[in-house]
């Protein structure tokens, strides 16, 4: 459950970035930086997985403010 819960808002957050949804993946850039966060607490990902995710998704929703 955790890691569908997790692939989920990923594939979410990418789709908006996909879109060029600024405003909907800065919303929900915090709420999927928690569920990285817990999956790598939950020991579901490793926590250097957990902050590349961050980092990369990150990266990518400051590239559509530009």
């Amino acid at each position: 459950m955790r890691k569908t819960r997790l692939r989920h808002q990923l594939r979410a957050l990418r789709r908006l970035i996909e879109a060029n949804n600024y405003s909907a993946a800065n919303e929900l850039l915090p709420k999927t930086f928690s569920i990285i966060d817990r999956a790598a607490k939950w020991g579901i990902i490793h926590t250097n997985a957990a902050d590349r995710y961050k980092a990369r998704l990150h990266k990518r929703v400051k590239a559509l403010s530009a």
